[in-house]
């Protein structure tokens, strides 16, 4: 499959992926983001004074990830965009590494802990797709707006926004620091979605200080 073709969480898994640790650890708040966005650009998901509001109680992706947080969100009582960003977020990071294990991204090595109970890691088979969303990313934070899809412009956003441990934004000081968080604005509006991806990206912010100080 190609890369192009990945849903948004798919696409912000693997840009969460260390390929120095071999793994995407505290990812599920941005996958989750990354599965409230292209819901809310597919119309899936209308925001309604800061709640995220089903748009068609009938209508669905056949994408089973983004179907089973459509349904999550329809089942559950009504909740903001900001709180959606971490409640339950495993269960949609579960399903998107199931996914990219089945179309080949990512793989399995089985191991035994102590010695006798038995468990799978996961592992990168793609790193080739991992290089050319992270350039990809860069791109997109650097060069022209006129360039960049919504799409490319809520993924790059909202990897900005969590602060990946991975080359996605520019290194420096806080000029960069301040000039990253105005692109990442710029790119908001470019998604669409702009005050969906804002409240995310806010979100992805807050989760990426609280992690940093634990």
């Amino acid at each position: 499959m190609p890369h192009g073709s990945l849903t948004l969480p798919a696409r912000l898994h693997l840009l969460a992926w260390d390929t120095a640790t071999g793994e995407a650890a505290g990812a599920a708040p941005l996958v989750r983001a990354g599965a409230l966005a292209e819901l809310a650009q597919r119309g899936l998901l209308l925001d309604d004074d800061g709640i995220a509001t089903p748009a068609d109680l009938d209508a669905f992706t056949d994408d089973p990830v983004l179907d089973g947080l459509l349904e999550l969100v329809r089942e559950s009582r009504p909740h903001r965009w900001r709180d959606w960003v971490t409640l339950h977020a495993r269960v949609t990071a579960d399903a998107v590494r199931q996914q990219l294990t089945a179309d080949g991204y990512l793989g399995t090595e089985r191991r035994r802990v102590l010695g006798v109970f038995p468990a799978a890691d996961h592992v990168l088979r793609r790193a080739d797709v991992v290089r050319a969303l992270r350039e990809e990313a860069r791109r997109t934070l650097a060069g022209p707006l006129t360039a960049v899809s919504a799409r490319e412009a809520a993924a790059t956003a909202l990897a900005a926004a969590a602060a990946l441990p991975t080359p996605v934004a520019p290194a420096g000081g806080d000029g960069h620091a301040e000039s990253c968080r105005r692109r990442v604005e710029e790119l908001a509006e470019r998604s669409g979605v702009a005050g969906i991806v804002r409240e995310l990206c806010a979100a992805l912010r807050t989760t990426a200080v609280a992690a940093a100080g634990h």
